[in-house]
């Protein structure tokens, strides 16, 4: 499957019941063009329709994660010069926001599957996926404050909840790139690989994930961003979210194979999707 975009293109593979969206302008390392980024919210949700697929990588082509926005079309993706679209509470989204928002809604995993250049609108995406694993000669850079901009509210909330407040501040007010370890140190990925070896710790992290029940999974990853957005209690909250859960889990039967297959010494074989 292939989005194309102009001097750059998404595409994705699917690999048993993984997919991968790779992020295609190398040229520019993997830099997003406005159709770049208006491509990710439909493919997301034929991905996320899609039964086979139990989660998704997002990665760039070739040496590069993503360098950000193509700064030949920064103007009009940032909507510097004209109205974007608003969303259902009436807040203007910029292309970058809504692909982002599509990603960090996406119902199930998602990990970053990190190389190279990390910057700007990459560390955007990046934050929007469930986990982040990196090479350890990647590098990270928040660099809204050397173009005269600044990073959406959603975003920046994902960076405070990922490193905290002080080290937010820190690389949204210098722009200065960071290192893998350092990165790692702080909580902005989650896990490093040589550099040779992402790939597979990355698939070896995906192997584990799509063995084990994709309701305790699906429902983990609700109620951990329903607390992390709405906190404990209220309507949206992490109880009303659990509470949704609980019916699902009793109708699914995964509980019953996890128990019996606990109980037999065997692999369980979860069948709810």
């Amino acid at each position: 499957m292939t989005n194309e975009a102009a001097d750059g293109r998404v595409e994705t593979a699917v690999q048993g019941s993984v997919a991968t969206i790779t992020l295609h302008n190398p040229a520019k390392r993997n830099a997003m063009t406005t159709r770049m980024w208006d491509s990710l919210p439909p493919l997301l949700a034929e991905l996320e329709q899609d039964a086979s697929v139990l989660a998704v990588v997002l990665t760039g082509a070739g040496e590069h994660f993503c360098a950000g926005a193509d700064i030949t079309s920064l103007v009009g993706t940032l909507g510097i010069e004209s109205p974007v679209t608003p969303d259902d509470s009436g807040m203007a989204l910029s292309p970058p926001e809504r692909a982002e928002e599509a990603l960090a809604a996406f119902a199930k995993p998602t990990v970053a599957a990190i190389r190279g250049a990390c910057v700007g609108g990459g560390v955007e995406l990046a934050l929007a996926c469930d986990l982040r694993i990196a090479s350890n000669t990647a590098r990270f850079g928040v660099t809204p404050a050397k173009i005269g901009v600044f990073y959406p509210p959603r975003t920046t909330a994902r960076l405070v909840a990922a490193v905290g407040p002080a080290y937010a501040k820190q690389l949204l007010f210098t722009g200065d790139l960071m290192l893998a370890d350092e990165a790692r140190r702080i909580g902005l990925v989650n896990e490093l690989a040589e550099s040779d070896a992402l790939d597979n710790v990355v698939a070896s992290l995906l192997e584990t994930i799509t063995a084990r029940s994709q309701l305790s999974i699906r429902a983990a990853k609700a109620i951990v961003d329903a607390a992390t957005a709405y906190g404990v209690d209220g309507p949206l909250g992490a109880v009303a979210t659990a509470t949704h859960w609980q019916d699902v889990m009793v109708r699914s039967g995964d509980p019953q194979e996890g128990i019996a297959a606990f109980a037999e010494r065997r692999a369980p074989e979860f069948r709810w999707r």
